[in-house]
């Protein structure tokens, strides 16, 4: 089942424990990012403080005693796209609550291999991100199979992981 407008939408709104993700790409293509992403391309900083939607919503899933978190597997050096992403949303992803953490798998097998990109809510409900080769999105569908390989996956990425806080300071 395709996940779009609405139903995506209700999936954050709704969860009652926890939202995670893993992340495997190097770079997405995001449109409502292209501006920004072009802007950090051409070497102009952004503010330190961010407050918007997403950020927001962290906020009050924190204060709800709700937890959202994401490990993002990553190769250095860095994509252009993994340095807009970590100083524009990361920081303050985290700074509102988020827990991210970075799984680095430059020196070592990537104990994820093979895994995609996916988000799991209240360790009941898998939602897969499928993107093409370049980052697209393609679209997001409900996973209708056996959950216990996500959870796995999710044990994996914390276990084997760092605090983003931690991986920027290195």
């Amino acid at each position: 089942m395709l996940l779009d407008g609405d139903e995506w939408k209700a999936k954050f709104r709704d969860f009652k424990r926890e939202a995670w993700r893993l992340e495997t790409l190097p770079q997405y293509l995001v449109p409502q990012e292209a501006n920004e992403f072009a802007r950090f391309k051409a070497g102009e900083e952004f503010p330190d403080v961010q407050e918007d939607g997403w950020t927001r919503q962290i906020r009050e899933h924190k204060a709800e005693g709700r937890v959202m978190g994401r490990v993002h597997i990553i190769t250095r050096p860095l994509s252009d796209y993994l340095r807009f992403e970590f100083s524009r949303y990361y920081r303050h992803s985290v700074r509102a609550g988020e827990d991210i953490r970075i799984l680095d798998v430059t020196d070592r097998p990537n104990p994820l291999e093979g895994i995609q990109d996916f988000w799991l809510f209240d360790r009941t409900t898998v939602v897969l991100m499928n993107y093409g080769p370049d980052g697209k999105q393609i679209n997001r569908t409900l996973f209708d199979g056996e959950i216990g390989p996500y959870l796995e996956a999710q044990r994996v990425a914390i276990v084997e992981s760092v605090p983003f806080g931690e991986f920027v300071t290195a």
